[in-house]
């Protein structure tokens, strides 16, 4: 039995910070019904990037957020609609939504809104600001996030300008933020009989992340800043070399990963160079050692280096996305997952990480508006209801 078996959560989500959120809870057993506009064509992910072969409204994207949910398709603005989601919210233990902050009041989504048809409601809302102050009503993604909070200042070549990462961390971040906050106030609802408003948001999400690198700032005033290489701000070495062919990123941060490194790359001169001897010696002498280990490495290929330095030296080569999802370390961890998309057999997807003894459900994400007539009877609407829900675009 899956841990999140028995709840509901009903998902007023789009893009990624939600979909992520309850991608995590769905993938747990949660039942997660994705309600969805017909009208707009349901979540904007469907229509971007590849993925045409799968079918209308699907993409890639898609997938890769929305598996083992459910699709309702809804309008939210109609009476009926309202009714609708009433009916389910009674049925339900949580809602989440990522909107921006004025939406959920409007759409009536918040806990005061929906508490007289379940006083154990709860409602998690995801924003890009906030639902309260001057910024409430702001549209916001991920990479702007990145760029007002010190992400992409930190980022980058000293030199080069500044530079985001690669992935939308801070929108992944948020949904697990989240879905975190969701389901440990399911458990104090069930407990005491009230659910709540939980507020998470991409600024919020993102600031803390800066977590130790805030706290030297706020305490001490360190402003941390780009280092060369990826180093790391205050230990050396720990950073991207050279080899012969590419790339390889080492993390000798202490005194005896040092020495070992050192051993094993056939360079114990320099572990016994005085100018490298302490963490604090390697630091203010970064841009030599740099230089020396440079010469070094780069005389053999990084297959050759990680074959000496694998589990003994903290190490990892630099790979591109085709050898990052074809790394045999994956795929003999059964990192990678083959679903059974009605247009696509062999659709693959990447294994969630969470580990059990009960295997991860596995069904791919649902067409728009796949479950509706099924939710709807499961609602106690009879056909002829339902139809006529369909006729006047409610459903």
């Amino acid at each position: 039995m899956l841990p999140l078996e028995g709840i509901r959560i009903l998902a007023v989500e789009h893009y990624a910070a939600g979909p992520y959120g309850t991608l995590q809870l769905a993938d747990l057993g949660a039942e997660v019904i994705k309600i969805e506009s017909r009208a707009h064509q349901g979540d904007p992910i469907r229509q971007m990037g590849p993925g045409g072969d799968l079918g209308e409204l699907d993409s890639l994207s898609f997938q890769a957020f929305n598996r083992n949910k459910r699709s309702l398709s809804l309008d939210l603005k109609a009476d009926k609609g309202k009714e609708v989601l009433h009916k389910l919210v009674s049925t339900s233990d949580a809602l989440l939504c990522n909107l921006r902050g004025d939406q959920p009041e409007k759409l009536g989504l918040t806990y005061n809104q929906l508490k007289s048809n379940n006083a154990k409601i709860v409602c998690g809302l995801i924003s890009a600001y906030g639902r309260d102050g001057p910024r409430r009503d702001w549209p916001g993604f991920d990479y702007l996030m990145q760029a007002e909070t010190g992400y992409l200042y930190m980022s980058g070549e000293p030199d080069g300008p500044p530079t985001r990462m690669g992935l939308s961390l801070i929108d992944h971040l948020s949904g697990l933020t989240a879905s975190l906050a969701l389901v440990s106030s399911i458990m104090k609802a069930r407990e005491t009989g009230e659910g709540r408003d939980i507020d998470v948001a991409l600024f919020d999400v993102a600031v803390h992340q800066l977590n130790y690198v805030g706290a030297w700032y706020l305490n001490d005033g360190i402003e941390t800043t780009r280092s060369p290489r990826s180093a790391h701000p205050s230990v050396t070495p720990s950073q991207l070399f050279k080899t012969l062919d590419g790339w390889l990123f080492i993390m000798a941060q202490s005194d005896r990963f040092w020495k070992v490194f050192c051993e094993r790359i056939g360079a114990n001169e320099l572990a016994v160079n005085e100018r490298f001897q302490t963490g604090q010696a390697r630091r203010e002498n970064r841009d030599l050692l740099t230089e020396m280990l440079d010469a070094h490495l780069s005389n053999q290929t990084t297959a050759h280096w990680m074959d000496v330095l694998g589990g003994n030296v903290p190490c990892a080569p630099v790979y591109d996305i085709a050898k990052a999802l074809e790394n045999p370390f994956l795929l003999n961890r059964d990192g990678i997952v083959t679903t059974e998309h009605p247009s696509r057999p062999n659709l693959r997807n990447l294994q969630s990480p969470v580990r059990m003894t009960d295997p991860i459900p596995n069904k791919p994400g649902p067409t728009l508006g796949a479950d509706t007539e099924d939710i709807l009877r499961e609602l106690g609407y009879d056909v002829a209801t339902i139809e006529n829900l369909r006729k006047n675009c409610v459903t």
